[in-house]
């Protein structure tokens, strides 16, 4: 079942975080990191709330102040969950990601189909509970790589989880090609990612609407980049000024593409 690949690349994103933090001193919990306003703490504090909510356990009362990098609802509930955690030594919040990700760990190995088939709402609409969990790994493994590179331990970049995450930020790119950055109608560009995770994505406009197509034999442009890059670029997590990266054809085309990958959800 399909649920079940979720849950592994799940679990496996959830050891290497743990195996990453285990290695931490108080000074290298506190490192801020490029998720606006969050430490490397704070990330992992982040991941804790959202398995609490889950597990249907109360969020905190505490409230935190208002902060510039919070921009909705969804990021303030999140904002009181880190917030409160910010008093305690990483160890402490160690801790407890340990004990939640066992406890959720045991709860998912013995759910029925019902549970990972009912209705819920997801970070990007009505879904299932697998449709949710399928986010999550994205959500994880992205708040991981913040961590890293923050610290300077790069790891787990590539694998399932890091496949599945580019994957799904892949999606977004028929947006990114057709509406942001205004492709004419019938052309089309190839992203190409080159490493640790590689893909080749041609996306060509038709009928007025971009989707990603098998090939594209002549490209408006190509652009080019590592996977890692591309993450950050889709995460919003660094500017395509920040990032080294390469293109031929249109070069106005491929700056309009990548300086407007952004499509966190």
């Amino acid at each position: 079942m399909e649920h079940r690949e979720t849950l592994r690349k799940m679990y496996a994103t959830w050891e290497s975080i743990t195996d990453l933090c285990a290695t931490l001193n108080e000074s290298d919990w506190k490192t801020q990191t490029l998720c606006p306003g969050w430490s490397v703490q704070d990330n992992l504090s982040h991941l804790i709330g959202v398995e609490r909510m889950l597990a249907g356990l109360p969020a905190t009362e505490h409230r935190a102040h208002d902060s510039e990098h919070v921009k909705n609802p969804i990021g303030q509930l999140n904002e009181h969950e880190v917030d409160v955690r910010r008093v305690l030594p990483g160890s402490e919040v160690l801790d407890e990601w340990r004990a939640i990700t066992l406890q959720r760990r045991q709860f998912l190995d013995s759910a029925g189909d019902d549970y990972f088939e009912a209705k819920t709402m997801t970070p990007t609409g009505p879904g299932t509970m697998a449709d949710f969990l399928h986010i999550r790994v994205l959500d994880c493994w992205a708040h991981e790589q913040d961590m890293r590179e923050a610290l300077g331990k790069p790891g787990n970049q590539q694998g399932p989880a890091a496949e599945h995450t580019i994957d799904r930020l892949i999606r977004t790119l028929p947006i990114v090609v057709g509406k942001r950055a205004a492709t004419p109608e019938g052309r089309g560009v190839v992203l190409s990612i080159t490493h640790p995770v590689a893909r080749t994505i041609p996306v060509l406009v038709s009928g007025g609407r971009a989707a990603i197509v098998d090939s594209l034999a002549d490209p408006m442009a190509t652009i080019t980049m590592d996977s890692m890059t591309f993450v950050a670029l889709a995460l919003g997590r660094k500017t395509a000024d920040e990032c080294t990266w390469s293109s031929t054809g249109d070069a106005t085309l491929a700056v309009r593409i990548a300086s407007q990958l952004n499509m966190m959800i």
